[in-house]
């Protein structure tokens, strides 16, 4: 939204490089909006399944997403590495918002920045249930005041 600070590299407490794709790009030469949310989800399930212990496959406990938002600043483009900058900006006790920066390489402001709300629930049922303690301490990690 008009007037609302850009996002510095700073405001971010994990890193993950992720390569774009020829595929990324759209007729206009840069990445299709939609392909900025495959990169937020990237680097949300790579934290949560190498520091939190995710089993996406068999665990008894999946995060489904309830919220998404995109903002977008600046054009990234293939052949580019995008810098995804990830914090935690609320963490309740079933549910987590993920704040995601995506940085071109060297540059200290946000091409783009976005959040998505996850609500974990037990596999089965699909109720919610609260965070499993070594992924809430992944999450606390990487927490804003």
């Amino acid at each position: 939204m008009a007037g609302e600070p850009i996002g510095r590299r700073a405001d971010y407490r994990h890193f993950r490089p992720v390569p774009t794709r020829w595929m990324d790009n759209d007729v206009y030469g840069h990445v299709n909006n939609v392909v900025y949310y495959s990169y937020f989800d990237t680097v949300v399930n790579l934290y949560l399944v190498e520091e939190g212990g995710l089993d996406f496959a068999l665990g008894p406990v999946i995060g489904i997403v309830a919220e998404s938002m995109c903002r977008y600043r600046k054009a990234l483009a293939y052949p580019e590495t995008v810098d995804a900058g990830l914090r935690v900006g609320r963490l309740g006790n079933s549910s987590v918002r993920y704040e995601i920066g995506l940085f071109r390489a060297g540059d200290d402001e946000a091409a783009a920045e976005g959040h998505f709300v996850h609500v974990f629930v037990d596999r089965d049922g699909r109720r919610p249930t609260p965070i499993p303690a070594g992924m809430r301490a992944a999450l606390a990690r990487i927490a804003v005041p």
